[in-house]
């Protein structure tokens, strides 16, 4: 049987003033490993928050979410800090690397953080850029790289602790056609694999065809959910 990541009756609120905006409303998904999922819609219809919510950054109004064996809205803040370290790999739109230190540096921080030494996390990074095609540019700092360039290193640094789970919060939309497709080529032959689920938010249409399946997402709830032909 496939690992899964199951949300249940899933709702997320927030207060605006004296009135309560429902973000999410009453979500259930079972969402599989070895898949790439993307969750696509307009700015607004909620998808980013149902990522913060399936990664345990936010809490749900109403719902649960369970990862493999494990249900995130049972854990305290401490555990779910934990669990994400140690099992999601995030890759942001921004990049967000840290401009003073090097692309090598930069991949390792998050094996630093779980308390690996120096010297064992930048020999992994060393591998992660490898595995990549960018370990040429290890020691460079990211100001001397392109756009295709520092998102390869993102993805390195999201895949540095072999996470169960990778989110990727509009991976492409700050690169051209030929970067995005590079990068999305490279996050399809990660997601191909039965340990690790790709979860992608993203209104990006050119990449919609990497996908194994497509969730559309309008005012809080999924309108649509398709499993795709690879076309790429």
């Amino acid at each position: 049987m496939k690992k899964k990541i199951f949300l249940d009756n899933l709702s997320k609120d927030f207060l605006i003033g004296d009135s309560v905006f429902q973000a999410v409303k009453d979500i259930s998904l079972e969402l599989f490993f070895g898949e790439m999922t993307m969750i696509v819609g307009p700015s607004g219809c909620g998808k980013t928050t149902l990522l913060s919510l399936l990664s345990g950054i936010l809490l749900p109004s109403q719902g649960s979410v369970q990862i493999d064996s494990t249900d995130l809205t049972n854990l305290s803040d401490y555990e779910k800090t934990l669990y994400r370290r140690h099992n999601i790999g995030f890759i942001f739109q921004e990049y967000n690397l840290i401009p003073s230190l090097s692309i090598s540096e930069n991949v390792a921080l998050p094996l630093i953080a779980l308390g690996f030494s120096y010297e064992e996390s930048l020999e992994k990074a060393e591998k992660t850029l490898a595995f990549l095609a960018i370990h040429n540019r290890s020691t460079q700092l990211p100001a001397q790289l392109s756009g295709g360039e520092k998102q390869r290193v993102a993805i390195a640094r999201g895949l540095i602790q072999d996470p169960l789970v990778l989110v990727c919060d509009e991976p492409t939309a700050s690169l051209d056609g030929k970067n995005g497709h590079e990068v999305m080529t490279l996050l399809r032959n990660i997601a191909n694999k039965p340990e690790r689920a790709v979860i992608i938010v993203s209104h990006d249409q050119r990449i919609f065809s990497f996908a194994d399946r497509v969730i559309e997402m309008e005012d809080g709830k999924i309108i649509k959910d398709e499993r795709k032909a690879i076309t790429f």
